[in-house]
């Protein structure tokens, strides 16, 4: 049972439940651990360790994926596998994602399905409200890098034009 100074809030829960109408299901909250290592020569174990000592009750491991390949199978079946309540802890923010633009759309996607992200490292934590606007920081960095992204994209479109390159697709025959 869950007390707190000295009541029973599980017992109260289900009384206010009862009394509304509606059935009291007490929600499983579950640390899903994910690491990933870029060299198949590098070590997990550091890591792995580290996913253990926090309580993570399942680990998803990519061994020798690069970040910036999208095709991360554990990546994947785990994503499919979080529950509304779970937490994700990683390592550090970046064996999640490949680039800023990536991770926020990872983390937007945690969100809107109500799981929680820690990342170890960087006390990166979510389900707190420090967590959440390091979170917010990161949305705006990953705006910012998508707008230098796109400034980097034009002036090079135009430097290759005034070279008399041909930006685009091919001519047709």
């Amino acid at each position: 049972m869950e007390e707190e100074n000295g009541y029973d809030c599980c017992l109260f829960r289900r009384k206010i439940c009862a009394h509304f109408g509606y059935e009291y299901r007490r929600i499983k909250r579950k640390k899903i651990g994910y690491v990933r290592v870029s060299d198949a020569d590098q070590s997990e174990a550091l890591r792995i360790d580290a996913l253990k000592a926090e309580g993570c009750v399942a680990i998803y491991r990519d061994h020798g994926v690069s970040g910036t390949n999208t095709a991360r199978p554990a990546l994947d079946q785990m994503m499919g596998k979080l529950k509304a309540g779970d937490t994700l802890t990683v390592w550090k923010l970046d064996r999640l994602g490949r680039s800023t633009i990536h991770l926020l759309q990872i983390l937007n996607d945690l969100r809107d399905r109500n799981v929680h992200f820690h990342a170890i490292t960087q006390g990166i934590d979510t389900s707190t409200a420090v967590g959440r606007m390091i979170f917010g920081q990161l949305a705006v960095f990953a705006e910012y890098e998508r707008s230098l992204i796109s400034e980097r994209t034009k002036a090079g479109m135009a430097a290759a034009r005034a070279r008399g390159v041909h930006v685009g697709r091919p001519a047709k025959i």
